[in-house]
């Protein structure tokens, strides 16, 4: 099963602490049900005429399922009233890119920071080739879940969601957030990632042993 390719964002707020923003899928959907992810999902049609699909993914599946919009106008970078907007258009049946054309406003691909890339392991069934961004919550702007994709949302500092035993996650989103957990300083978080060269995809390897299942990396 080839990967799809897709993408994900972790949006943070605060400087010394700092917190991710992160949801919880419904018990009954297709992919990790109960588990708390990114936002993020596979690329469309529509994001496929981007210059950066992987990025315009990126920026549409975050304000569908949680509202915050990375995008700006020559008046200045998207608000919350410049959301609600975008969210009735949406509701009546307009597509995320006409929406965002007749709004006026142009994706904010430059506030969003490649940092790391995940395979699915071959083994599975379901298997996604993604894109991992940072960026900041953009001022003027609150969290809007959308119903039925997510069922529970929150702002938490990584090294909790990885302490809390009641925290289900898949294994890509424990490792990106292992791999980000010992920074203190969000601002020295950006600075090493903006310092990245390239960025070489994680590659899972599942193996069967006699203890169970288990994941290389």
């Amino acid at each position: 099963m080839e990967p799809r390719p897709a993408a994900s964002v972790l949006v943070v707020r605060g400087t010394t602490p700092w917190q991710v923003l992160m949801m919880r899928r419904p018990g009954g959907a297709d992919f990790a049900p109960g588990a708390h992810v990114f936002p993020g999902g596979s690329v469309h049609p529509e994001d496929a005429g981007s210059a950066d699909q992987a990025a315009a993914t990126a920026i549409r599946e975050l304000f569908e399922e949680l509202g915050i919009l990375l995008a700006r106008s020559g008046r200045g970078f998207a608000i919350d009233d410049d959301c609600a907007r975008l969210r009735l258009r949406l509701q009546h049946g307009v597509s995320f890119l006409r929406a965002l054309r007749e709004a006026r406003l142009e994706p904010a691909f430059d506030v969003l920071h490649h940092f790391a890339r995940w395979v699915t392991p071959e083994v599975l069934r379901r298997r996604f080739d993604t894109r991992f961004y940072l960026t900041r919550l953009p001022a003027g702007q609150t969290v809007h879940p959308q119903p039925g994709e997510v069922d529970d949302w929150l702002w938490i500092e990584p090294r909790e969601a990885l302490a809390r035993d009641d925290f289900m996650m898949v294994f890509a989103t424990r490792g990106i957030l292992e791999g980000i957990a010992n920074e203190p300083d969000a601002d020295r978080l950006f600075e090493r990632v903006a310092a990245l060269d390239e960025v070489q995809p994680v590659r899972p390897k599942v193996r069967q042993t006699d203890a169970g299942w288990v994941v290389d990396v």
